[in-house]
């Protein structure tokens, strides 16, 4: 996560079915660990760089990834970096393939909330198209799969289009700012350094073997 404070009322999501991965993850690299002790003696975790690397990405793209709405706009924390969106820069908000923030100048995904894909919608039920923000509608009160309710790009765009909805109708946001306002991207330098630390040495560790 990002480690800049955020003021006023904060609202995270995190996709469950990430949580799972990454507990999936580190219970995999955990088992593998305790095995090779137990066989191989604790000289050999020496070797353990791949299930490190597991553990490691079970963390970095799964664990912490996550949409911040709050008061000053939208963090998408993101395996490699953080993208604080204002809300004067944003113009749309899209589902199609992930909560995607739009602005006047770039897209900006978010890693925490994909969309469910083309059968997304086959279970959806009628109370999953009721109550969402007005721009999330289309031409006849359409609904794309990737803003039900009970999807992850759904749930996170509605914590999205309904904060922007209130400060659009309250007028705490002025016209014609979207062009000029900044979006300030923070890339995780030290997390890529690891992965690649952790690549070289599960590449050698499994080549000396």
């Amino acid at each position: 996560m990002s480690s800049a404070p955020h003021a006023g009322t904060v609202e995270i999501f995190k996709a469950r079915t990430n949580a799972w991965f990454a507990w999936l993850s580190w219970s995999v690299a955990a088992l593998g660990i305790v095995v090779t002790a137990v066989t191989a003696g604790p000289a050999a975790l020496a070797q353990t760089a791949p299930l490190l690397l597991i553990a490691f990405l079970g963390w970095q793209l799964f664990w912490m990834p996550a949409v911040v709405v709050h008061d000053g706009g939208v963090t998408l924390e993101n395996p490699f970096r953080s993208v604080l969106v204002p809300w004067a820069a944003l113009v749309h908000v899209d589902t199609r393939f992930a909560l995607t923030l739009i602005t006047a100048r770039k897209s900006y995904v978010a890693w925490a909330a994909p969309a469910p894909g083309i059968w997304g919608g086959r279970h959806a039920q009628p109370e999953d198209l009721r109550g969402l923000p007005a721009t999330t509608y289309g031409p006849g009160q359409s609904v794309r799969p990737g803003d039900l309710k009970t999807t992850d790009s759904g749930q996170a765009a509605r914590l999205v289009r309904a904060r922007w909805q209130e400060l659009v109708e309250s007028g705490a946001l002025a016209d014609g700012d979207a062009a000029t306002t900044a979006v300030k991207v923070t890339y995780r330098w030290a997390a890529g350094g690891a992965v690649v630390l952790l690549l070289a040495a599960s590449y050698w560790t499994i080549a000396a073997q």
